[in-house]
């Protein structure tokens, strides 16, 4: 199953005021009983191997700037989904991120549709504070759009 690049699930705007950027993904699960919370556990828990070498090289690359590295271990309770703190969680919507020096960045995971066939979707928030921000955004983006296609195919083979 694919995930493709579509318009947001709802108005996820508000979510981080003032954005720079903002994408969506989306794919089509067969599990009628999934929610928001489930979906972004599936995303959230387990990386493909590729994606985590590239955080052990994202991690030594910022180091010496300062910036936040993601903690050794990837964890699942009610404060974080893998990596990240939760923001706010319903059945239905899941927002994950963080506020850092250089950018804030949200994950939305939204879970809509009845019946058999249910549509996760995974937005991207980011609103960068400087020019490093600005920079480091435009370098991870083509990682970034290998990274979230891969992770909600993870949602569909739980």
């Amino acid at each position: 199953m694919q995930a493709q690049a579509t318009g947001p699930a709802s108005d996820t705007g508000h979510l981080l005021e003032g954005a720079d950027f903002s994408d969506t993904y989306g794919i089509a699960v067969e599990e009628p009983d999934l929610d928001a919370i489930a979906a972004a556990r599936h995303m959230m828990a387990r990386t493909p191997r590729w994606v985590a070498g590239l955080l052990v090289v994202r991690n030594l690359a910022v180091a010496p700037f300062g910036l936040r590295g993601a903690p050794p271990e990837r964890t699942s309770t009610p404060e974080r989904m893998g990596f990240f703190p939760v923001i706010s969680q319903t059945p239905e919507r899941v927002v994950l991120g963080f506020d850092d020096r250089h950018l804030d960045f949200r994950v939305v995971v939204d879970v809509m549709g009845d019946g058999a066939t249910r549509r996760v979707m995974a937005t991207t928030l980011v609103r960068t504070h400087n020019l490093f921000g600005r920079g480091y955004l435009k370098a991870v983006l083509p990682f970034h759009r290998m990274i979230v296609p891969a992770m909600l195919r993870r949602v569909a083979r739980p």
